[in-house]
């Protein structure tokens, strides 16, 4: 398989999801976080940071497939 992914989410990007995440909970009336919550906001977070090679975009690869395939594979506890 062809790399798709030319720049991945930066080390900020993780603080990032864990704070959006944690923001998630507590919308949700909870004081704690939980996978799916990061689930839920990684669309949003990550879908900016990921850079695509020129071959992901020719072959109409999103940056929201790649997370996809990313949370898919993430068992969840």
């Amino acid at each position: 398989m062809k790399p798709l992914i030319q720049t991945g989410a930066s080390p900020r990007a993780t603080l990032a999801l864990n704070k959006a995440a944690r923001a998630n909970a507590l919308l949700r009336g909870r004081a704690y976080a939980t996978p799916q919550d990061v689930k839920e906001v990684a669309y949003d977070v990550l879908r900016h940071r990921i850079l695509l090679t020129y071959e992901a975009e020719a072959e109409e690869v999103t940056s929201a497939k790649i997370i996809d395939r990313l949370l898919s594979t993430i068992p969840v506890p």
